[in-house]
Formats: C-alpha cells, structure tokens, sequence
C-alpha cells in the first residue's frame, strides 16, 4: 500500500507524469494495436530533436532540468499526430516546436502550442507533412481511453473546462448540421466524432496551460471561438485537421486576453510551487 500510494503522489506531483504516460501508452497502442507504420528513423528525429533543444535551453539559458519532461511531452504529441514523408521533417518539427518557446514567449507564456506550431510549420514550409486523424480509425475503444486519460490529465492541471468547452462546441454544430440539417444517420454523427485524434486535441492540445488564457471564463470563450472556427473549417472548406489550423491561428490573442484580465496568476506545473511555472 506504502509503495502504491508514493507512485500516486509522485504523479499528482507534477501535471507532466500523467501525461507523459497517457501518451506513451496511446503511441503504443497505435504501434502495437492499431497496425502504425512505425519508422525508427522518425521516433529518432522527433526525440533527438526536442531533447537536443531542450538540453541547449538547459545549459545556455538556465531552464530548469524537470523540462525535460515538457520536451517529452512535445516529442509524444509530435509522434501521435503527425505524418510526413521524410525523417528530416520530424526533426525539422521537433526543432520547430521546442525552438518557438524560447524565442516567442509574452509574460512567461508561449504563443503557440509547441506541437501544433511544429506540426503547422512543418505542414506549410514542406508540403510533404500533414496531420492524421485517419491513423486512429474510429474505434469506441480508443475514444474511451482517450477521453478517459484527458480527463483525469486535466482535472489535475484545472484545465478540464476549455477542452469540454471545444468539444462541445463543435460537437453540437456537427450535430446540427449532419442529423438535424442534413438528415443523416446519428451513426454518421458518431464515427465522424470517434476519431482520435479530436479527442487527443481536446484534452491534451487546446487545454496546454502556457499557451491558453489565464482567467476561467475567457479560456471558456476563447475554446468555443476554435470550436466554430474549426467546425466551419471542417464543414464548408473541408479543411483537414481544422481544429490545428484555427488553434494555430487563434493562440497568438491568448496574450491579449491575459491583458483584460483581472486574473495574472502564471500557472505551475507542480502543485507546490509558489512561482510562476518557467519549466514548459
């Protein structure tokens, strides 16, 4: 019991533990369950990647070593969600990702999601690289464990309410319009909402804490805006992986937002640190 319940505190002792083994476990169960073409090579050019640069950030610029665990977490969402065609675009990403924190920081926070900047830049400097939502099928399954993990990963870093907030959103537009306007089966509904990759975008993308919006109620807004956005994106120009498009597009306001509100507090990591968190 002794020995369960030190692991326990030592995951609710930084936000980044769960996480980190949520997505290890989602990245093998697409390798070893669901059949990924798994290339070495680019598992090796995300991690060499985001570690070499995260390591460069540790030594120059006086980060904290425990960020090594906000590379890794980068490294995950990096393998989890996109595919190219070429090792030196995953590194190129990976550089891409952990390189924008250090050079595009407002009041201690980024202006992007590290792996949706990677992703997105990859995606337009390249045209070789896109992201996937196909790759997780539509399995119940996978949308269970996902939702399940986001939420538990969530509810310990008190950013529950902006991933349900996207997803709703979205959710009840597509509703609308493909039972209520079009007319289609609610089977249709469900498998257009059982890909896992929205799931790993509402609970482990949007709600990133360094890049959304301090005050509760405007991170709520705020995650109802890319709701729309995307699902317009998604509906009328079939715009795909819309949610990463509009994230990308929508989280550079996040500093505006910080500034009409009365809530300045910088989020931290760890639950018994009393300064601003520096270490993402």
């Amino acid at each position: 019991m002794q020995y369960k319940s030190s692991i326990l505190t030592w995951l609710r002792s930084d936000g980044r533990h769960f996480q980190i083994i949520a997505q290890i476990s989602f990245l093998l169960y697409g390798v070893l369950l669901l059949g990924w073409d798994a290339d070495w090579r680019n598992y090796l050019a995300i991690f060499s990647g985001v570690l070499l640069c995260q390591a460069l950030a540790i030594r120059f610029a006086g980060y904290p070593i425990d960020s090594m665990k906000s590379a890794a977490i980068t490294g995950l969402g990096l393998s989890l969600l996109m595919k190219a065609n070429d090792p030196w675009l995953y590194l190129f990403a990976a550089m891409m990702a952990i390189g924008m924190k250090f050079i595009s920081k407002v009041n201690g926070k980024h202006l992007w999601n590290p792996a949706n900047f990677g992703i997105v830049m990859a995606a337009l400097l390249s045209g070789d690289a896109w992201i996937s939502p196909g790759q997780w099928g539509s399995s119940a399954v996978i949308v269970f464990i996902v939702g399940t993990a986001g939420l538990a990963v969530l509810s310990n870093i008190k950013r529950l309410e902006t991933g349900v907030a996207f997803l709703l959103t979205f959710a009840s537009l597509d509703y609308a319009r493909t039972v209520l306007y079009l007319g289609w089966e609610n089977d249709v509904y469900l498998l257009k909402l059982s890909s896992g990759s929205l799931w790993l975008f509402s609970f482990f993308m949007i709600t990133d804490p360094m890049s959304t919006p301090n005050n509760r109620k405007l991170r709520i807004v705020w995650a109802i805006a890319v709701g729309c956005i995307s699902f317009y994106l998604a509906s009328f120009k079939f715009v795909n992986g819309a949610p990463f498009w509009t994230l990308f597009f929508l989280t550079p306001l996040t500093p505006l937002l910080d500034s009409i509100s009365k809530n300045q507090l910088s989020f931290s990591w760890k639950r018994s640190s009393t300064q601003p968190s520096t270490n993402h």
